[in-house]
């Protein structure tokens, strides 16, 4: 890391070492936004906790959901909370901050946490799909095949394999030096590798490996298991909603777009707003079980209220 920054470049002085610290240029005229940002944001954020949770904890409170395809639902909507809580309170912070910086260190790790659950999510749905596949199409054979032990080695597959992936680039990029310390977007990205001194070459090799591996395939799998299930029942699926935009992240940074920053801006809040409010939504009206443990929440809670 160099140890004459440019003028752009933020220093706090630690015990033991400077800090490196990048500003996020992606908020657009956030002077005159800067309290309607804030609460909206914060309005979705408490929106997303509270859904996830609420679903997370009837699965967990009732016996008879204690089943492998709850399981699956249950550490989907877990993936979208802390996928929201690496995003949001950052955003948050900076939307009343006069600067929007963050320190490189920090940088590298929301980066890694950002595609880690953005990755999870994927296999998630790629376990799912299996999931419906077996009971539809193999209905007798259900109870031997989807197991909760094998469920519960699924979901930390899900996590375990883009961590593999993930871990070693991001040591990789904190040993770089950095050349520039100006982030075009709202939260840390794979932008982040066009502020490396070296060439891009390496970056994008290596990003693309996991792109196909973490993204890519799962999807792939997706699609074929919904392909067979379609076959049998003639019935399409809604798991494919994370797809569009998680293309749009990888895309926008590998093709370098000239989109407009308000474009650019407008489309990352979708990305970090859709699925994570979305997922529970689907899964708490879709879900026949859920559905009558969260009807009958509500309406004790409304006869608790009215008593």
């Amino acid at each position: 890391m160099s140890k004459h920054p440019p003028p752009c470049t933020f220093l706090f002085l630690s015990t033991d070492m400077n800090v490196t610290y990048i500003s996020l240029d992606g908020l657009v005229e956030i002077e005159k936004y800067r309290y309607f940002y804030f609460f909206m944001m914060l309005t979705f954020y408490i929106l997303i906790v509270c859904s996830n949770c609420t679903i997370i904890s009837l699965i967990v409170i009732h016996k008879n959901l204690h089943e492998p395809m709850y399981i699956f639902i249950a550490s989907l909507l877990i993936n979208s909370v802390l996928f929201s809580t690496n995003i949001y309170p950052k955003l948050l912070a900076d939307f009343l901050s006069k600067e929007q910086v963050i320190s490189f260190q920090a940088c590298l790790l929301q980066n890694m946490f950002f595609y880690l659950f953005g990755g999870s999510e994927f296999f998630l749905l790629a376990v799912m799909s299996y999931d419906r596949y077996v009971s539809i199409c193999k209905p007798l054979q259900y109870a031997i095949i989807m197991k909760k032990i094998k469920a519960i080695v699924f979901v930390g597959l899900a996590w375990g394999v883009p961590v593999c992936h993930l871990v070693v680039p991001v040591i990789r990029n904190s040993k770089k030096e950095l050349c520039s310390f100006k982030l075009t977007g709202i939260f840390c990205n794979n932008s982040i590798n066009y502020l490396f001194c070296v060439g891009l070459g390496e970056q994008i090799i290596s990003g693309l490996i996991i792109l196909v591996n973490v993204a890519i395939l799962p999807l792939l799998f997706i699609i074929f298991t919904y392909a067979k299930i379609l076959i049998v029942v003639y019935k399409s699926s809604r798991k494919i909603n994370y797809s569009c935009l998680a293309i749009y992240d990888v895309t926008i940074v590998r093709v370098d777009s000239n989109l407009s920053k308000t474009a650019r801006f407008i489309m990352t809040l979708q990305l970090i707003m859709y699925t994570p409010l979305c997922n529970p939504i689907i899964y708490g009206l879709k879900m026949t079980e859920i559905y009558k443990h969260l009807r009958k929440l509500f309406c004790n809670s409304r006869c608790v209220c009215s008593s």
